[in-house]
């Protein structure tokens, strides 16, 4: 969890050179904004980046959720079957951490907890992109191994997981890395 998901620290997006005040009267670089103000913010970009995946695995589990139906999946052997069965518990798994944010808020509202309602939503929408890498991983083994030899599945998988994580942490925490240090200086 970082300062900014959290609200607390000093927060840089103001443009350099420009100044505010901190909640705690230190001059700071960023946004002047109230610990509410940071909160609501936050809150609406946590929102957005939610809605973006909470579709996709919802539209996954839909789609999962219908194979058990089909005639092939009998013919599936017990591994598959196995792998399925994981499959959709993980997308179920990440469907709730990934719609948890929202009942978390409604059950919430109006306690005057907003900052810490975004860090637990925060951490859930984590926990909930981890499950969905991990859907995603089992889907495409189950997929591939109906759909091709199974000695290139592992590779195949390999190489896409590889690609997942340097999308949706490498690249990420190379730049939050490199760009904080920036601004430190």
């Amino acid at each position: 969890m970082t300062d900014r998901e959290t609200g607390r620290g000093r927060d840089t997006e103001r443009p350099e050179g420009q100044e505010g005040v901190r909640g705690d009267g230190a001059l700071a670089r960023g946004r002047t904004e109230t610990a509410e103000e940071r909160a609501d913010r936050q809150w609406q970009d946590l929102m957005q980046e939610i809605r973006v995946v909470q579709t996709g695995v919802q539209i996954l589990l839909g789609f999962l959720l219908t194979v058990v139906f089909t005639p092939r999946y009998e013919s599936l052997g017990s591994a598959d079957k196995g792998i399925y069965i994981l499959t959709v518990v993980l997308g179920s798994l990440a469907t709730g951490a990934l719609i948890g944010p929202v009942s978390f808020h409604r059950l919430v509202a109006g306690r005057r907890i907003k900052p810490e309602t975004v860090a637990w939503a925060s951490r859930l929408t984590f926990i909930g992109i981890l499950l969905l890498l991990a859907t995603l991983t089992t889907a495409l083994v189950l997929i591939l191994r109906v759909a091709t030899d199974n000695a290139i599945v592992p590779w195949l998988v390999a190489g896409v997981l590889a690609w997942y994580l340097l999308c949706w942490f490498a690249l990420p925490l190379w730049a939050r890395s490199r760009h904080t240090a920036k601004m430190r200086e």
